[in-house]
């Protein structure tokens, strides 16, 4: 018997859309319908996946594809959008690129709310989170998350210890050592603060520690650059207590 080929296709584009989606007509102009029509080279009848951060991920069919936008027919819900693992990332911002990787693979990772934390030693004070915001979508149409991560304004780590919230875990790598992140780790709300890549200083490394909630864990032997830590430590904090 020949195998009935999967519908939507798996090469089917998957785009963000920041609007509620339900059934009926949607238009989609500027960068998405050049994508749409340029690069992918939909003609109606063509499907395409949707998702909106609130509602779930629909499918769509192409009925009209111009230069200038696309006209899709929204038909059904494919799927209710994703529960989140209650993570947050504090991070230190850094230098374009590599901040810009950390963001996607906070994504990916599946991190509710990005959280830039300006420090001593942060070499970017001023972060552009609508560029943050970018990468994460990218990175969410590529991997299938129908759900964003949060992106928050930046603020400064002792505001941010200040306000911190009571019920809410911090893991902070520490490059002077703490538990390793298996053991540290525990089920319940949390965040992993990562310093910037010359690390905390001693006068933030104590107020950190002063904060009840705080936990310190080591990522092992080797010294990782912030960016990798970032990854290395969401990844451990799935396995632990999230919903790998």
């Amino acid at each position: 018997m020949i195998a009935t080929p999967a519908w939507p296709p798996r090469s089917t584009p998957r785009l963000f859309v920041d609007r509620p989606l339900a059934p009926g007509a949607l238009r989609i102009d500027g960068p998405q319908a050049h994508y749409l029509a340029s690069v992918m080279r939909v003609k109606a009848g063509d499907p395409v996946r949707l998702f909106d951060d609130a509602t779930g991920e629909w499918l769509a069919l192409v009925s009209a594809a111009g230069k200038r936008d696309v006209t899709l027919d929204v038909t059904e819900r494919l799927a209710e959008r994703e529960a989140v693992p209650d993570l947050w990332l504090v991070a230190a911002p850094l230098k374009k690129g590599r901040v810009d990787w950390m963001a996607e693979k906070a994504c990916e990772l599946g991190v509710a709310r990005l959280v830039p934390a300006l420090t001593h030693r942060t070499v970017v004070d001023k972060p552009n989170v609508d560029r943050l915001r970018v990468h994460m979508i990218e990175a969410a149409e590529q991997c299938g998350r129908t759900a964003l991560p949060q992106v928050a304004e930046p603020v400064k780590l002792p505001a941010l210890l200040r306000d911190w919230p009571e019920g809410r875990a911090l893991y902070f790598a520490d490059e002077l050592g703490g538990l390793p992140a298996r053991d540290a780790i525990k089920p319940g709300p949390a965040a992993i603060l990562i310093g910037p890549e010359g690390g905390f200083d001693d006068g933030e490394r104590a107020a950190i520690r002063a904060l009840p909630q705080a936990v310190g864990m080591s990522l092992g032997p080797r010294i990782l650059r912030a960016d990798t830590a970032a990854a290395a430590a969401v990844a451990i904090w799935m396995a632990t207590a999230g919903d790998w």
